[in-house]
């Protein structure tokens, strides 16, 4: 499961002209699943983004979490973020897992971020043709992948 973390000042998600989602100060979290994800990649990866010390405290040292701030989020799925580019111009997706085992793992994972962190998560809609629109602040971006815990 792979996560990229955007720190932003507010955040929308629009599908046909209607907007689904929107935060104020928070995080977007795009959110790539493959078929080796599982329920612990989701508990591991959904506690890391709350507890992730990437906002300001009042010395202006990035010290708070989203649970610290009572921040919100909105989690977006994203195959693309399994893309493979080793070889051509074309990605593969080939390592993306399909909606039939995507659907539920995504899901699970908005599930959990609404337990860890204590309210409603916003989404986009899973294979929708979205538009996101944010303001990152900092700019703060955080790449996470639960197969390498060490970066």
């Amino acid at each position: 499961m792979r996560g990229v973390i955007q720190r932003v000042a507010w955040a929308h998600v629009t599908v046909d002209n209607n907007k689904i989602s929107e935060i104020g100060e928070g995080l977007l979290v795009l959110l790539g699943i493959e078929d080796s994800d599982n329920a612990e990649d989701i508990t591991w990866l959904s506690r890391k983004i709350v507890n992730l010390r990437i906002f300001n405290d009042s010395e202006g040292v990035m010290n708070e979490s989203l649970l610290d701030k009572g921040g919100d989020a909105i989690v977006v799925s994203q195959f693309t973020l399994h893309a493979t580019t080793k070889k051509g111009n074309r990605p593969s997706y080939i390592k993306a897992s399909k909606p039939e085992v995507a659907i539920p793992l995504y899901e699970q994972f908005v599930v959990q971020m609404e337990l860890d962190l204590g309210k409603k998560v916003g989404t986009g809609i899973f294979g929708a043709d979205m538009k996101v629109a944010l303001l990152n602040d900092g700019p703060v971006t955080i790449m996470i992948d639960t197969k390498n815990k060490d970066l």
